[in-house]
């Protein structure tokens, strides 16, 4: 195991807002941001749009996360496609991987659903870590309210993938690494 880097991953699904079922949607992108802990540099990045099997990009999605219908379409690789490049790229099951709250759970029963094997097997649920280490006593504490507290400004746009992760690795660094400061 390598303790020595942090891979941070940020997952966007499908959603409505049109009184559907209140269940998860199929995964349509993966953002991952790689955290090296003994220098506090952000290693590497990517931004992985997944093709859906059964779920379809509501407009809603699109208004949420920017990921339009087309981009999936021409862009998004089946999920087993994506999580195999994921472990090749970034360490798998060598690495420690963390997330804001439980989209391990997520990945986790859709690789279930669809017979695929999860990259990895050591995960950190900063959401948690950080209202321990921080003393934040709210029970609902966002990704970007961490952030505020942590004193780092948000770069990007919420909910992307690709900038949640980078953000996740960014607020990381400052719970790992404190005396490194934010940037």
């Amino acid at each position: 195991m390598n303790f020595n880097r942090i891979v941070c991953f940020d997952l966007e699904m499908c959603c409505w807002n049109d009184g559907r079922e209140s269940r998860t949607g199929e995964i349509i992108e993966i953002g991952v941001a790689e955290l090296d802990l003994t220098n506090g540099e952000i290693v590497r990045r990517a931004q992985h749009f997944v093709k859906p099997e059964h779920d379809e990009v509501s407009q809603f999605c699109t208004e949420l996360t920017g990921i339009k219908p087309e981009v999936i379409e021409k862009n998004g690789k089946p999920l087993a496609t994506i999580l195999k490049s994921v472990e090749q790229k970034f360490g798998g099951r060598h690495k420690i991987y963390a997330a804001w709250g439980r989209d391990d759970l997520i990945l986790r029963q859709e690789c279930k659903e669809k017979g695929i094997k999860v990259p990895f097997n050591e995960f950190l649920n900063l959401a948690t870590l950080f209202k321990l280490q921080r003393h934040v006593k709210n029970k609902r504490c966002g990704q970007r309210y961490a952030m505020e507290v942590a004193g780092i400004e948000w770069e990007g746009r919420q909910h992307s993938g690709y900038d949640d992760a980078y953000n996740l690795a960014r607020l990381a660094r400052t719970m790992f690494l404190p005396s490194e400061g934010s940037e």
